[in-house]
């Protein structure tokens, strides 16, 4: 199974919420039939679907053939995920109950 955030970069990618981690992947995918059918598959998926967690597989086979791709995978993950202060939450998954999502909080909260 692959590392807990190639499954979050994995997700990133099938809503194509971030440009430049797409069009680095769908480089490296180029020409790989199984590796851009991965990537056209997870387009829109639900993070937690088998077309995310195949795009993932792939992402991890690409990081360990590719150390370059995968310092380069890792950097720009990392610039739009913290680098600017942002929260990245996810829930994934069945959820039954409240969830609450957040970065800052000054005082309680309650339900």
């Amino acid at each position: 199974m692959p590392e807990p955030v190639l499954v979050s970069i994995a997700a990133a990618l099938a809503a194509k919420s971030v440009t430049s981690l797409y069009d680095l992947v769908k480089r490296k995918f180029a020409g790989r039939k199984d590796a851009e059918g991965a990537l056209t598959a997870a387009s829109g998926a639900a993070p937690e679907s088998t077309e995310v967690a195949t795009l993932a597989a792939h992402l991890a086979a690409a990081e360990k053939e590719d150390p370059t791709f995968r310092a380069e995978l890792r950097n720009i993950w990392q610039q739009v995920s913290v680098g600017n202060g942002s929260v990245v939450n996810q829930v994934t998954g069945n959820v039954s109950g409240k969830v609450l999502q957040a970065r800052d909080i000054q005082g309680g909260v309650s339900f």
